[in-house]
């Protein structure tokens, strides 16, 4: 049966500030040639303190909207993928609705972590098969330099800024979204998490002295997971959509590690040549990893007719996310 739904069109956004992994030489004990050897990142984008994860979605949005040549006036719903909104609440997405101006659509947050942006795309494939949405903007945006403990150099120098995004609607051809595939395991929540400023932990001087508004994780045990999640759920995505390693033209994967994107591709029988990274320029940008990563490769060629793509992603809760879309 043909797919009913397709990425019609992508964009994204990083702000113009590059932190290079010689500037963290300064703010903490590390090195270039330990940030590269180690995660394959040189430099990161930094959001200005007056730049807000609205203002870098609505700035990607505005990107994808106009690749898919489709007005602001025209989307039913706003799907913003992010752990860093605005505010707690409302939902950042009603603020990229207000400054989109797109007073038609419906808007709202959903978290994610990482996978966010492929669970985002996930859930509009499903509403525009369904009908009951047309053109729906999915993003993806992260502010992770206002989240990040800059005194921890296990975590600081792996994060950037930045937002992607796509428009999903009716399938015309291009861009079908031949399947995804979702999972989650919460048994693993505080291998990655950001302890305090919810309802468990709220703001308190103490909260606050003990660090606990920034990001934590365990490293080597998130680093164990990604390995083994990432080509599975790559491999998942595939058998639903009725494909082998051999038929994947270019494999779009989250860009949080050089070392688990070659032990992905490895799995997958992959060579490197086929394995869209950007890493080395962003760092990870959690949910605004894959969407960045797409239109880079749509930017750069790499997204021909017929050709097939693999997106997959993983991240805190633990989550994970894979689609196969036929360009």
């Amino acid at each position: 049966m043909k797919p009913l739904a397709a990425i019609l069109g992508t964009g994204h956004y990083v702000p113009s500030r590059v932190m290079t992994n010689a500037d963290l030489e300064k703010i903490v004990e590390t090195s270039d040639e330990w940030i590269r050897s180690r995660t394959g990142i040189r430099e990161r984008r930094i959001a200005a303190a007056d730049e807000h994860v609205s203002d870098m979605a609505t700035y990607a949005g505005k990107a994808a909207l106009e690749s898919a040549g489709i007005q602001a006036s025209e989307l039913d719903l706003i799907i913003l993928a992010t752990l860093t909104p605005d505010y707690t609440w409302p939902a950042a997405a009603c603020l990229v609705q207000r400054k989109l101006g797109a007073f038609r659509a419906s808007a709202f947050d959903i978290s994610a972590a990482c996978s966010g942006f492929v669970y985002g795309i996930s859930l509009a494939q499903a509403m525009v098969a369904a009908g009951t949405a047309k053109n729906i903007l999915v993003i993806g945006a992260e502010k992770l330099s206002a989240v990040v403990d800059w005194k921890d150099r296990n975590t600081c120098v792996l994060f950037g800024d930045g937002a992607g995004a796509v428009v999903v609607g009716p399938n015309q051809g291009r861009g079908a979204i031949l399947s995804t595939h979702l999972g989650t395991d919460g048994t693993a929540v505080e291998l990655l998490y950001q302890p305090g400023g919810g309802t468990v932990c709220p703001v308190s001087p103490e909260s606050l002295a003990e660090r606990k508004h920034f990001l934590h994780m365990n490293g080597k045990e998130v680093y164990k997971f990604a390995v083994k999640v990432m080509g599975e759920a790559a491999e998942l995505a595939m058998a639903k959509a009725g494909l082998k390693s051999e038929d994947i033209s270019l494999f779009i994967p989250h860009q949080a590690n050089i070392r688990i994107i070659e032990a992905a591709a490895k799995r997958l029988e992959l060579p490197m040549e086929k394995v869209f990274i950007n890493l080395d320029k962003y760092g990870n940008t959690s949910a605004a990893s894959v969407g960045i990563a797409l239109d880079e490769a749509q930017a750069a060629g790499r997204l021909k007719r017929g050709d097939k793509t693999v997106l997959v992603a993983f991240g805190a809760g633990l989550t994970w996310a894979s689609a196969v879309i036929e360009w």
